[in-house]
């Protein structure tokens, strides 16, 4: 009876654009659960807040989302301003969930603004469920309040919050939250589980319209379509190539490999095609990681190999030169260049062939978040190609 959405909003956070990340290579991005402490100024963000009800039992939804998410984040991929790839960040709260502080009003931010793709995956698919109040107004003035949303008017700032108790329930006033959001520039877009004259009732549609979002009602146990495409079985080859071209480094190098592993497998528990749908995720501009990767690293100007100790190497790369060194990862790199370009053009046939047979199929929480936020990404002037 409450909350669900822990997932869907994961998704549609991460959904949430999950695509547009990373087109300058010599940003410096360094993401951890640990909120980026500035921007700059002159780059534009795709920024999603996503709260998600994590009361009593909503498995249906949950699966929905961790289902979607990666044709959230394909989707989102191919934003544009202009020549230019916005970059994306998504952040995850649960509210709702007897597990959590009742004196916080039983919310909890899961993650900051991140563009870590697989951290993102990792926290949405460790969500459970679990019954307790849902405070809309308090999530939404909790976020506003501890995320970093910055203050460049060509930002597209949005949250998404999905659940299916009343809007008005707790003590700070969704009206009050929507007047703060306005003022920094903040669309708040709802998702209610369940009829869509009920949350209208419910004021979820008001508190939508009071910072010109969107208002969407989703089936959250429908079942997710997955289509499976004549080149399905050549991209997952390309995955496991692909994901050869890590040159792991640093303290955190062998773990985060690990959890790059484990999120291949999540995706792949679904279905091949959603397998497949984080392989071409991880083919786009979107997938950096340069925190524990050395060929994101270099490439982004976050290691200079001349300085990197001989401990933080992995074994392959253990008492060679620097000179060897470099020649090891400006391979990589090249060989990952290719690799990336074959999945893409695979998936320019895939995306042709799936769109004939989508005909009359609706995954509702992909379709309402990627309407939603192409919408009103028109008035900061994005574009998909």
């Amino acid at each position: 009876m409450k909350t669900h959405f822990k997932t869907f909003l994961f998704s549609m956070a991460l959904i949430a654009f999950i695509a547009c990340n990373a087109n300058n290579k010599k940003q410096d991005f360094v993401y951890t659960s640990i909120e980026k402490k500035h921007h700059d100024p002159s780059k534009q963000f795709i920024k999603v807040a996503l709260l998600l009800d994590t009361s009593n039992s909503m498995d249906g939804l949950i699966d929905q989302a961790k289902a979607q998410l990666w044709d959230i984040v394909n989707e989102l991929s191919y934003a544009k301003c202009g020549t230019n790839k916005p970059n994306l960040e998504i952040a995850l709260y649960e509210y709702g969930n007897d597990r959590l502080n009742g004196n916080e009003g039983y919310i909890r931010q899961v993650l900051a603004f991140s563009n870590d793709l697989d951290d993102i995956s990792k926290e949405l698919f460790s969500l459970t469920t679990n019954g307790g109040e849902e405070y809309c107004g308090q999530v939404i003035q909790t976020s506003l309040n501890q995320l970093n949303w910055g203050k460049n008017p060509d930002d597209l700032k949005l949250i998404f919050i999905a659940g299916n108790e009343p809007f008005t329930q707790g003590k700070i006033n969704y009206k009050d939250a929507s007047i703060n959001a306005k003022e920094k520039d903040i669309t708040i877009n709802t998702i209610f589980c369940g009829d869509y004259n009920q949350g209208i009732s419910t004021s979820w549609k008001d508190g939508a319209q009071l910072t010109n979002g969107d208002y969407m009602a989703i089936n959250q146990n429908k079942s997710t379509v997955h289509i499976a495409s004549p080149y399905d079985d050549a991209i997952l080859i390309l995955n496991q190539k692909l994901n050869k071209t890590y040159v792991v480094y640093g303290q955190i190098g062998r773990q985060k490999k690990a959890l790059q592993m484990e999120q291949d497998s999540n995706a792949g528990n679904y279905s091949k095609a959603n397998a497949v749908s984080r392989t071409v995720s991880k083919s786009s501009h979107l997938y950096k990681n340069k925190t524990w990767d050395l060929v994101d690293a270099v490439e982004d100007e976050e290691v200079v190999i001349e300085d990197i100790k001989d401990d933080a190497l992995p074994e392959e790369l253990k008492g060679k030169t620097k000179a060897e060194i470099k020649t090891y990862v400006a391979e990589k790199s090249k060989e990952r260049d290719a690799i990336q370009k074959k999945i893409q053009e695979l998936n320019t046939k895939r995306k042709e062939y799936i769109a004939k047979q989508k005909k009359g199929v609706d995954n509702g929480l992909e379709n309402a978040m990627t309407k939603a936020i192409k919408e009103q990404a028109k008035r900061k002037k994005y574009s998909w190609k």
